[in-house]
């Protein structure tokens, strides 16, 4: 009795050592991965890692846009109502969950017309800073041309000027973010496209899409001309106004076959609930659900099923309507279907109808709407 007692003991003890064992090398296990995150963390910020645009998309996160700021277009960037961009807001930003920050730049109200077009140093700088206060938070930024549409003309008339003040434009940003690594990503063109024209939102002229085709290609070699880390650096490209349009997608080029570019597309879908002047202010039912799942599969299925091309939803988001219910709806729905397909939303928050964080009060206007985005990605 005594040595089947003991022998009884002896099991209890050798299994409970055996769990602690266990215990033990899954926390190493543990440990060493969350060594390795951080190194790729860090790495990330001064190097080009040997990782696809797939596995940088797959990493970054859910983001947010600091829309109306320094894409307003005049040399005051508070004209829109925005106080001009500070740490406070981008750690605010981070601390609510958002590890992915777009920095949308209007460059042409502080770029000489004429050759060698420089750029202002004040303003390079202030740009920088502001993508430093991204870095500094370990975001992902996303760092592009904005609202530089009056003299980026897709049109044969205008594309040659344009294209030499586009490559000058990308060598000096290049440049002078030619240490950054692939945390930082650069987007060559925002919703390029001919303002004013009946189709300016339906997927523009055969003309208008084959000279965005060349802008992108301008940008995107002189950006690699620079070297260094940008002779690898993630880009992304957009089709024309960013659409999703089918004649849009379907023409889009891919620079050189470039294998690091990013698909760059913005679907505030349906316009007519997300931000359509006095649109509707109800959404969801299943006949709408059904439309919004069709866009973001049609989506999947011409990039990342049939091209092997990552794509970030650069822009979406609804307007208050005094319908917080149903944007809290919309919004895990809209969230909750990107990112299960694999599409990286990036919510636009322009500080006013679109807006969900008070930047002058360095406080969330709608802190649940930025929590259900959060909440999408875990």
């Amino acid at each position: 009795m005594k040595l089947k007692r003991f022998l009884s003991n002896y099991t209890i003890i050798c299994v409970v050592l055996t769990s602690i064992f266990i215990s033990c090398e899954r926390d190493s296990s543990s440990i060493e991965k969350n060594t390795i995150n951080d190194q790729n963390s860090k790495s990330g910020k001064t190097t080009i890692r040997n990782i696809s645009s797939m596995q940088l998309v797959e990493e970054m996160g859910v983001g947010w846009n600091l829309g109306n700021s320094l894409d307003v277009t005049s040399r005051d960037k508070t004209l829109w109502g925005n106080p001009l961009p500070s740490k406070a807001v981008i750690d605010a930003v981070k601390n609510m969950g958002f590890t992915t920050l777009r920095v949308p730049v209007t460059w042409g109200y502080h770029q000489n017309e004429t050759a060698p077009y420089t750029v202002e140093k004040d303003y390079m700088d202030r740009v920088q800073a502001v993508v430093d206060y991204g870095f500094a938070n370990d975001m992902h930024v996303i760092l592009n041309v904005h609202h530089d549409n009056d003299w980026l003309k897709p049109t044969y008339a205008e594309a040659g000027k344009a294209k030499k003040r586009l490559r000058r434009l990308w060598k000096q940003i290049a440049n002078r973010f030619k240490n950054y690594g692939d945390y930082l990503i650069f987007e060559t063109l925002n919703e390029n496209r001919l303002e004013g024209s009946p189709e300016e939102w339906s997927g523009g002229t055969p003309e208008g899409r084959e000279v965005v085709n060349q802008f992108h290609n301008t940008a995107l070699n002189a950006i690699r001309s620079t070297g260094g880390n940008n002779a690898k650096r993630h880009i992304m490209i957009s089709t024309y106004a960013a659409s999703t349009i089918d004649i849009a997608m379907n023409t889009l080029r891919i620079p050189n076959n470039d294998p690091n570019v990013i698909i760059s597309l913005h679907t505030y879908f349906p316009w007519s609930f997300a931000g359509q002047e006095n649109g509707q202010t109800q959404w969801g039912t299943p006949q709408e659900k059904a439309a919004l799942d069709a866009e973001f599969d049609k989506i999947r299925q011409k990039w990342i099923i049939e091209q092997n091309r990552p794509v970030i939803l650069g822009e979406w988001g609804t307007v208050d309507r005094n319908n917080l219910s149903e944007r809290l709806e919309y919004t895990k729905y809209y969230a909750e279907g990107a990112i299960k397909r694999g599409l990286l939303p990036v919510v636009w928050d322009d500080g006013g109808n679109f807006g969900l964080f008070n930047r002058w009060s360095v406080s969330w206007r709608f802190p649940s709407i930025a929590e259900t985005i959060i909440k999408a990605d875990k």
